[in-house]
């Protein structure tokens, strides 16, 4: 059985949010000098979780200080209103343009509903809670957060979204970097390492800036990187790269069937059998019920990302 709850470095608990299936999507729980934050928290139904974890490390809901978003997608903040309630110190920490739908999750719900299906996005999402806006604090490019003796660095990195940021603890140069550095799902792992692949899905995605915030996040020379699917991996520059080749594979997909009668479909079919070459090439067993299991709804959600580029951009 998997442990919800893992330390994957020095003060630092991966929580599995139990979003659709083990090791899918984590929640980060950083702990300083007795005080402690969440970077991410998961859908709602994940917020009994993040608890559960504080308490097992006889931590009081009052030691979190702060929450800290990557973005609102609803897998990394969904259960932002809802674990602020219950955490009577903490600051909701968000990039500018989060904070609206941090307030009112209304128009963020809609849009979730409509990539999703309403009965989806009630058993993943359901039980969405605002924030109030005097517990949020903004988050601008380039701002510090301390926590105890531990200071990171807030850094603005959109072409997942617009309003993503990362966090880069300065002292030991690791990085939490939601979506912008791809994911890298545990059960990919070979002796060749770890394995990653690009997010692009709706609906913000946009390949250059994509590219110029992986590349703002590699400048730093991390050491490792905490990716909210699935957590701890080390090795950058070489994952660097190959995110990198990732992001221009998948945008060179969809510019060559933009013109196709189903594009989405073809996009999707494209990517997976381009995620499966490289998994080949990775080590990976041969195993197409298992790859189908773990990577056709990504190969789905990036197509979709990827024509909502296209029409942007042929407009």
């Amino acid at each position: 059985m998997i442990d919800d709850v893992s330390e994957v470095g020095d003060g630092v608990f991966a929580v599995d949010t139990g979003y659709v299936r083990p090791r899918l999507d984590a929640s980060h729980l950083v702990v300083a000098d007795g005080v402690a934050a969440f970077v991410d928290t998961g859908p709602a139904s994940a917020v009994p979780r993040l608890l559960a974890a504080l308490a097992a490390r006889d931590l009081e809901p009052a030691a979190v200080d702060a929450i800290v978003l990557t973005h609102v997608h609803l897998d990394h903040a969904g259960g932002a209103g809802a674990l602020a309630a219950s955490l009577p110190r903490a600051r909701v920490i968000v990039h500018p343009r989060g904070v609206a739908h941090l307030v009112d999750p209304t128009q963020l719900e809609a849009a979730t509903r409509a990539v999703y299906g309403d009965a989806a996005f009630e058993r993943l999402y359901g039980g969405l809670v605002g924030v109030p806006a005097e517990r949020i604090e903004i988050a601008e490019d380039g701002a510090r957060l301390a926590l105890g003796r531990r200071s990171y660095e807030l850094l603005h990195t959109p072409g997942h979204a617009l309003h993503h940021l990362c966090v880069f603890d300065s002292d030991t140069r690791e990085v939490f970097t939601g979506d912008a550095f791809g994911v890298s799902y545990r059960e990919f792992d070979t002796v060749a390492g770890a394995f990653v692949l690009a997010a692009t899905t709706p609906s913000q995605f946009d390949p250059a800036q994509m590219l110029a915030s992986i590349d703002r996040l590699l400048a730093r020379r991390p050491s490792a990187a905490y990716l909210t699917h699935y957590s701890r991996v080390g090795t950058i520059d070489r994952l660097g790269a190959d995110l990198k080749a990732d992001v221009e594979a998948l945008a060179a997909i969809a510019r060559g069937a933009a013109d196709d009668p189903m594009p989405r479909e073809t996009i999707a079919a494209r990517i997976y059998e381009h995620w499966s070459r490289r998994l080949d090439a990775h080590g990976y067993p041969a195993d197409p019920q298992r790859r189908g299991a773990l990577l056709r709804l990504d190969a789905e959600l990036n197509a979709a990302g990827l024509w909502s580029w296209l029409t942007r951009a042929r407009r």
